[in-house]
């Protein structure tokens, strides 16, 4: 049933921090980043209405608690609001958040205090999409330009995106708006797996997973690199002789290596015809993924999942540092900033293939595709999603997944509402893990 949002007030801010053991099956695991237990620093923004707005943000264990932490620390700009009071000055109503004159110390638009003004704004998000009774991708797809435009903060942006020019770009795809939408509802959006490829896995589980992939259709596969040289070439090869020719191999260092470093382990690769390299180097290195995209062409880079706000994924557009956007829906400041690199990857023609490794990314990002290319860029071309295929069973409003294509979310909202039975399972008081907790309740 739709309530409307007007006059529904915000009331509560409820935390949760939740760990899912992933470490034990080696699942996520990658060069940086050898044993995650997926997590999520969890809000639920309850009204006086009956609704709630539920949001997250991506963690991978340790350090969950002080996102928490930030989020109940940054709650009070948010509880006590209307959601009308809020979507009457989205922009304003983001600065708040992002500007705490205190908190923002702390950061500034970046860190846990970033991660947590993505889990509130992107709970408000849920919410507003509920009240008016659609899911997150249609809400803004019916929003028109203006009001999109209006959800922004262009501060730090301006030199390379004003507002006119947003809504240039917004404007020039309005008409044909609705057959992209009916395209979505008919043929889904293209995805990638990574599940093939995570860095622990054995050869053997890694053919295997490809085989299923293929069989699921992906057309797209990626792999982990960045142990060693010979293990990531032999590694690269068995994918790619798994998967033929005609598949394209994407190649992901999260950021282990320096400059010089990816840039001959990239050309070592190079006979494996990859399509890109993610994370090649630490994601502040703007300078330094220019000088690997210059070395490695025609192979893309491809970054994103932890540049940290507007700003950074400005200049490496400005400076031509990168071939592909990946978005992350968590890093950024949620759905507000994500629109405006949405619009900056538009202004500049860099294609975004947002990340999606991570508790609830999958259920984020799906949205964020289909908003973007029936909205914005108008194009399929060297575009895909990303799609990791575990963790969804704990939610309310899961991705679904067909023939390699995320098919539309039908249920109003931003599809990041946990079951509570998970939440009851996996979720702890006081930061503690998940292995705490089962020592503690003798399990």
């Amino acid at each position: 049933m739709r309530v409307t949002g007007m006059g529904v007030r915000i009331t509560r801010a409820a935390t949760f921090d939740v760990r899912f053991p992933t470490s034990t099956t080696r699942a996520g695991s990658d060069a940086m980043n050898q044993d995650p237990d997926y997590s999520a620093a969890y809000v639920v923004l309850e009204t006086d209405a009956g609704l709630a707005g539920h949001g997250l943000t991506f963690t991978i264990g340790r350090g969950t608690e002080l996102c928490v932490a930030a989020i109940d620390a940054l709650a009070p700009h948010v509880v006590g609001l209307t959601l009308e009071e809020i979507t009457g000055n989205m922009a304003r109503f983001w600065r708040s958040l992002a500007g705490d004159s205190q908190l923002r110390w702390l950061g500034p638009e970046k860190g846990v205090i970033h991660l947590a003004t993505a889990a509130l704004v992107n709970a408000v998000w849920d919410l507003y999409a509920k009240a008016e009774g659609k899911p997150l991708w249609k809400l803004l797809v019916d929003l028109s330009p203006e009001a999109l435009v209006a959800c922004i903060d262009f501060r730090y942006i301006e030199d390379a995106l004003t507002p006119a020019q947003a809504l240039e770009i917004l404007r020039r795809n309005l008409d044909t708006r609705p057959l992209r939408e009916a395209e979505m509802r008919r043929d889904g959006f293209p995805a990638y797996t990574t599940s093939a490829g995570w860095l622990g896995y054995a050869d053997e589980q890694i053919a295997a997973l490809a085989q299923a992939g293929i069989d699921a259709g992906f057309s797209h596969f990626k792999l982990k690199v960045g142990a060693d040289s010979a293990t990531d070439l032999r590694r690269a090869r068995l994918l790619r002789k798994a998967i033929g020719q005609k598949r394209r191999l994407m190649l992901d260092a999260n950021q282990v290596w320096g400059v010089d470093e990816a840039i001959s382990a990239v050309r070592a690769l190079s006979e494996c015809d990859p399509w890109w390299i993610e994370e090649p180097t630490s994601p502040d290195d703007i300078l330094g993924h220019r000088r690997i995209r210059d070395a490695i062409g025609p192979i893309g880079v491809a970054t994103g999942e932890h540049v940290q706000n507007r700003v950074v994924f400005k200049q490496l557009m400005q400076l031509k540092a990168i071939d592909f956007c990946q978005v992350d829906t968590c890093r950024l400041g949620g759905v507000n900033e994500v629109l405006a690199v949405l619009l900056l990857a538009a202004r500049f023609d860099i294609p975004v293939c947002p990340h999606a490794g991570g508790v609830g990314l999958c259920e984020y990002v799906q949205h964020i595709s289909m908003f973007d290319y029936i909205a914005i860029s108008g194009s399929l071309e060297n575009r895909v999603c990303e799609f990791v295929d575990h963790l969804h069973e704990h939610f309310v409003d899961p991705v679904r997944v067909k023939g390699g294509r995320y098919l539309v979310p039908s249920l109003p909202g931003y599809s990041a509402e946990m079951k509570p039975q998970s939440l009851a399972t996996y979720a702890y008081p006081n930061g503690s893990s998940w292995r705490d907790a089962r020592a503690v309740a003798g399990g």
